[in-house]
């Protein structure tokens, strides 16, 4: 894994090799000196772009949060009937998830062992309460099916759109394919939540 040493790194590139890095060890399992060896550089060149591994923990957390929260901001989920709001989150997380894979996955796997993953953690929660609303809403509109659990339902949905880190490959088939997955998880899922 190790990349060709380089003089110049960039916060971005740091990034996405800490990340890598975290991925694979885990990030308690992850020091300074693996750092350092999967980017080719000095623990001091590290330094000198960040305080420490935590600090590039949030930048890579932050990231994949940035990107959940702007989704929940587009048009697409604020506009309409509930259900179709919900409908589009979850398609558009799905595509998140998928184009920013690496940031989603650390995410996914933040256990609350320091203060950045406790911090994570009540972001995600917060994330998951609006759509939480979401489905409460479309619930209300009588857009659910009165036999399906509002909270479980959330559960299971995004249970299914976050599994995608488990098993999917980026470069299996780029754009096309992100979609293709993303329209699926929307098929299966709303087929069984929608009345209509």
């Amino acid at each position: 894994m190790s990349m060709a040493k380089r003089d110049t790194y960039t916060p971005e590139s740091l990034l996405a090799v800490a990340v890598e890095v975290f991925n694979e060890r885990g990030y308690d399992g992850t020091s300074m000196e693996h750092l350092s060896k999967a980017a080719g550089i000095s623990k001091s060149s590290i330094y000198h772009h960040v305080r420490g591994k935590e600090e590039l923990l949030r930048r890579a957390i932050s990231r994949a949060l940035d990107g959940l929260f702007a989704v929940v901001e587009e048009a697409g989920a604020r506009e309409g009937r509930a259900i179709d709001r919900l409908e589009y989150v979850a398609r558009r997380t799905a595509e998140l998830l998928m184009s920013e894979l690496p940031y989603v996955t650390l995410l996914l796997r933040v256990r609350g062992n320091t203060g950045t993953e406790r911090w994570a953690m009540e972001r995600r929660r917060e994330f998951d309460q609006r759509v939480a609303a979401l489905l409460k809403q479309a619930a209300a509109d009588g857009d659910l099916r009165e036999d399906v659990d509002a909270r479980l339902a959330t559960r299971l949905l995004f249970g299914m759109v976050n599994s995608i880190a488990e098993w999917y490959r980026p470069e299996s088939g780029g754009e096309a394919e992100r979609e293709r997955v993303a329209e699926a998880v929307v098929r299966i899922a709303f087929r069984g939540l929608r009345t209509d």
